[in-house]
């Protein structure tokens, strides 16, 4: 029974020690994901602050500072709460080795308990003579090697139990080292959360200072809402020229095919009629009637596209929220209706969205495509669209342009760069259009 007791025993430690094993495991990926996202975070804290400072260096309060105020606040309380996440994390996981702790340290003191019964009974029986007599007052030769066995097992019996006590003794003391600096780095965190949290009392401040100056210059605000509403209504009717004129083309193109066809099936029929007729009136079989030609590899599709046109279409469609950012930086101003960020009760309506960036950044186009246009705009600098079939994007507020329009381009090929306005706020607008449909460019691109 005891030697059942000991193997039971020392399964369950095994278990134990696998078990601890594995929560550590499954602990310790979630502790990488927490840092990966806290690291990433405090990337975008950098690059915002980099945005914000180009900003902020104009000494005068502008919109394009308070957007970066705005997101840097956001991503900082973001940083606040991974911060705290990373408490109530530590925390799970000091819980979790102060109950391995005690586990191990009871199973010390019964592992402990038990040893020192089997040296009280070894010493009442285990010495060399008492072990001669047990031995050779066997009744038989097999009882002999029986009794032999059993003092073996007693003795391996004994040594495991000293081995377990030792390696148990070693889990507690790496147990208590690791609550020790669990303990330690839960300090460390609740420190930095602490300074996180005064830098986000900064920014807040900064942001009301930033909110207060603009609102005493409502009348330069409202002077600029109209300025870029104007040049917003441009550009969405060059758009829309654009693009109807393209729909036009491929409508035409798809109608000449359609009556070249036609035109073609008819002079087949034509053809094979006068043949039937002269092999009738010549006595002969007449030919058997031809199979309608096929429709040529690259000719237009329903709505007027090439098939080249209706597979990039296709594949643009496919890379919905996988495109790459046409630019380093954050939006600042999202797609459609909202509030004015100052101007109370003043609705605003962005056609795509506005990501702010550093001075000279480059712009890049999301997807292969081919230049459909590129125009210089009142209020928006250069403007560059690019066709994907029959979806387009549009870079707007550009300050250099490095194509043309007809050239072919690839994704993340550089199209220019972004242009700096009299504010100091640097920021390309984006925009996604389905034939003449607007979309919402945030739900193409990459999440960040």
């Amino acid at each position: 029974m005891r030697f059942q007791r000991l193997f039971v025993r020392g399964v369950g430690f095994m278990l134990l020690l696998i078990l601890g094993h594995a929560g550590a495991v499954l602990a310790q990926k979630t502790r990488q994901q927490l840092e990966l996202e806290k690291r990433q975070n405090s990337e975008k804290i950098k690059g915002i602050q980099r945005i914000l400072n180009e900003t902020a260096s104009q000494k005068k309060a502008s919109v394009g500072q308070l957007q970066a105020l705005k997101q840097q606040v956001t991503t900082q309380k973001k940083q606040i709460d991974l911060l705290s996440d990373d408490l109530r994390l530590l925390d799970g996981e000091l819980k979790s080795l102060e109950k391995a702790r005690r586990e191990l340290a009871n199973d010390l003191a019964k592992l402990k308990k038990e040893y020192g019964q089997m040296i009280y009974e070894a010493s009442k029986r285990n010495t060399y003579l008492s072990q001669l007599v047990f031995l050779f007052s066997a009744s038989t030769f097999n009882q002999l090697v029986l009794r032999y066995k059993y003092l073996q097992q007693y003795t391996e019996a004994r040594q495991g139990q000293v081995r377990q006590m030792e390696e148990v003794q070693r889990q507690l003391t790496a147990k208590t080292q690791r609550i020790t600096a669990k303990q330690q780095q839960q300090k460390t965190v609740l420190a930095a959360q602490v300074g996180e949290a005064k830098k986000l009392e900064v920014l807040q401040s900064k942001q009301d200072e930033v909110v207060k100056a603009l609102s005493q210059k409502e009348s330069e605000l409202r002077a600029e809402l109209v300025a870029n509403r104007r040049a917003a209504a441009t550009l969405e009717a060059n758009l829309r020229r654009l693009i109807e004129k393209e729909m036009r083309e491929r409508a035409e193109r798809e109608r000449r095919e359609r009556l070249a066809r036609e035109k073609a099936e008819r002079e087949r029929l034509a053809r094979e009629k006068a043949e039937r007729e002269k092999a009738i009136a010549a006595g002969e079989t007449p030919p058997p009637v031809e199979k309608p030609a096929e429709r040529p590899a690259e000719t237009v599709n329903a709505g007027g596209m090439t098939d080249e046109e209706v597979t990039l279409a296709s594949s643009f469609k496919a890379s919905q929220a996988r495109l790459p950012w046409p630019a380093k930086g954050f939006v600042s101003d999202h797609f459609g209706r909202k509030e004015h960020p100052v101007l109370r009760g003043v609705i605003i309506d962005n056609l795509g969205i506005d990501i702010q960036t550093g001075a000279n950044e480059g712009v890049h186009s999301v997807y292969d495509g081919t230049v459909l246009d590129v125009t210089n705009m009142p209020g928006l600098s250069n403007v560059v669209a690019i066709q994907h079939g029959d979806y387009m994007t549009v870079y707007a507020k550009l300050k250099s342009v490095s194509v043309k329009t007809g050239q072919k381009v690839k994704a993340r090929e550089t199209i220019g760069t972004v242009a700096t306005d009299s504010d100091g706020t640097s920021s390309l607008q984006f925009q996604v259009w389905k034939n003449t449909t607007r979309l919402n460019p945030e739900l193409w691109l990459l999440r960040r």
